[in-house]
């Protein structure tokens, strides 16, 4: 195979449902035999672009304010997102969380896939915002994250606009194939998959699209 099997995933390092999808792709690809030859592309999706560096509420008054519902509701329903996750192995703490803008968290994962590090990089993101209580809008916060990371170049981004296109780029072709919600995973340019739909939805679809790659390459 000359090409490979492309996976572009829309996703925020503040979505509880991104975190939980981009593991739960993980565990579909450590199940799909081939791949090897998968590239993940990840692609940058703001939940909310004007949002400010820090929010002076929780998460959980956040939520309630957002969507009209009591603190208690609020709290309720991330707790049931703190269990979902620890059914893949993961701790959270959202009572810790702080949102906040998430833009040159995005332009630092574009850094790191120069590098080759996109993988590592979103994965730490996601690491520091919901198990760490990590303000990512904070530039020396992701400066320490990407030196964890290995990624080089991250505080010269700072000082200029290095990387912003390439995100507005993303959320562009993201609002041109109607994306609305994250995560939103296309499956070699053909298949989508939204929301964290768990690992046997994804594979199934991992293995349809890899069905329909080779009977398009069968002549006829």
């Amino acid at each position: 195979m000359n090409e490979s099997f492309s996976i572009d995933i829309w996703s925020d390092v503040v979505c509880p449902f991104c975190y939980l999808g981009t593991r739960q792709l993980q565990s579909a690809l450590d199940r799909f035999e081939h791949a090897e030859y998968v590239a993940l592309r990840h692609r940058a999706f703001e939940l909310d672009p004007g949002a400010p560096a820090n929010y002076n509420l929780s998460l959980n008054e956040l939520l309630a304010k957002k969507y009209s519902m009591p603190v208690e509701r609020a709290s309720s329903l991330n707790a049931r997102m703190e269990s979902e996750a620890a059914a893949l192995g993961m701790t959270w703490k959202m009572e810790d969380a702080r949102p906040g803008n998430t833009f040159n968290a995005h332009r630092l994962v574009a850094l790191s896939a120069t590098q080759g590090l996109a993988d590592f990089m979103s994965e730490r993101l996601f690491r520091a915002y919901f198990c760490e209580g990590a303000l990512v809008s904070d530039t020396a916060l992701l400066d320490a994250l990407a030196s964890d990371v290995g990624v080089i170049g991250s505080n010269d981004l700072w000082n200029g606009d290095d990387f912003s296109g390439e995100v507005r780029l993303d959320e562009a072709e993201a609002q041109e194939l109607g994306v609305t919600g994250v995560p939103s995973m296309l499956v070699d340019g053909k298949f989508m998959i939204v929301g964290a739909q768990g690992a046997d939805q994804i594979l199934d679809v991992l293995e349809r699209a890899w069905a329909k790659r080779q009977t398009a390459a069968t002549p006829a």
